[in-house]
């Protein structure tokens, strides 16, 4: 039985958007996006966040972050995040290279988000004392965050208003964006445009497509010339229909959500089978598709040795009081659209026998 939890990056491609890849792979269409597949794919992405909007697709989250970043950071200013963050842990210096030379300002909070009390109070103690001091000109936060966690509607509209009244602008990455929407029930708008995003990052590839991500604005104004910046990163696709036609077969009936609630219930389930053996405990509650359990070390290398499939985690991502033994570390297990009862059945019969 394979028992592959080591990420959603590693599933396959759901059928229903493979089967719409070989269709787009036939005949004629005009190349860089501005192919029938492509305004289809924007008007649906319209549609689905009920609101008008500039979509641009591109082949990586990383390029989709940091292309995003490039329109609201100047190489002189800086970009607010959790010390967490995709972009401040997992992309090497492309936020730095994309925009020119911005700075990212990551930030160590309880909650393993980022919230207006946090950004209120770091603004009222960084430097402002131009040209010596960088100019802070947006806020990133990741959408389900890197500790597994959901920003509720209130949440992200609370940081959005603190952000503009400061001058900033939001960036979502949302990379998990549907894992989030799947989790609350709620309209995808509410955690997004209608609460202040700015420029979302809205990820397809770790939840069940190919390769496929988009650059997501609802200022158009923000979306001026963002197509030559696609080309300067080699991001301006020529096939590009080829992930036009992801995005479609993804939105359509709701494909993308359903994907996610079937991911996160795996998720769910994992974390009830595991908190049941009273060999871990969770670092994190489990609120989309992500685990991330505290196991003695020994029995990590068990499973592992048995071919579970699972990320050794940072000991430094725990929640403030949280005490790790000598013996004990933190571990990721992530649930992907393609996870099956049975894979979270034998994990948890693993760990009772190994326990």
């Amino acid at each position: 039985m394979t028992m592959n939890f080591g990420s959603d990056n590693q599933a396959g491609v759901s059928p229903a958007i493979l089967q719409t890849l070989v269709q787009a792979a036939s005949g004629i269409q005009s190349a860089y996006g501005n192919d029938d597949w492509c305004a289809r794919a924007e008007q649906m992405l319209c549609e689905a966040f009920d609101t008008p909007l500039k979509a641009f697709f591109v082949a990586t989250g990383t390029a989709a972050n940091c292309l995003a970043l490039s329109t609201i950071a100047q190489p002189w200013n800086a970009v607010v995040c959790h010390d967490m963050a995709h972009i401040a842990v997992d992309e090497n210096s492309a936020p730095e290279w994309f925009t020119g030379g911005a700075r990212l300002l990551p930030l160590a909070t309880g909650s393993g988000k980022v919230l207006a009390d946090d950004l209120d109070r770091f603004l009222t103690s960084y430097p402002a004392s131009p040209p010596h001091n960088m100019l802070p000109s947006a806020v990133s936060i990741s959408q389900v965050s890197e500790n597994g966690l959901v920003y509720r509607p209130h949440e992200v509209a609370a940081l959005a208003a603190s952000a503009h009244t400061k001058g900033l602008r939001l960036h979502m990455d949302g990379a998990r964006l549907a894992n989030a929407v799947a989790a609350l029930g709620c309209h995808p708008a509410d955690i997004t445009c209608k609460a202040g995003v700015d420029v979302l990052s809205l990820g397809a590839s770790k939840n069940g497509a190919l390769m496929a991500e988009a650059v997501v604005f609802f200022d158009d104004a923000l979306a001026e010339h963002f197509r030559i910046r696609q080309k300067r990163a080699g991001q301006l696709v020529s096939k590009s229909r080829l992930i036009g036609a992801q995005y479609c077969a993804w939105l359509q009936d709701g494909h993308w959500l359903q994907l996610a609630r079937q991911a996160n219930a795996s998720a769910r389930s994992l974390a009830d089978a595991l908190m049941a053996t009273q060999a871990a405990r969770l670092a994190w509650p489990a609120e989309a598709n992500e685990v991330f359990a505290i196991l003695p070390r020994a029995l990590h290398a068990q499973l592992v040795s048995h071919g579970v499939r699972c990320a050794d985690w940072y000991d430094t991502s725990v929640p403030p009081g949280t005490a790790l033994a000598t013996d004990e570390m933190v571990v990721r297990f992530v649930a992907s659209w393609s996870s099956t009862s049975d894979e979270v059945q034998a994990l948890a019969d693993l760990v009772r026998r190994l326990a």
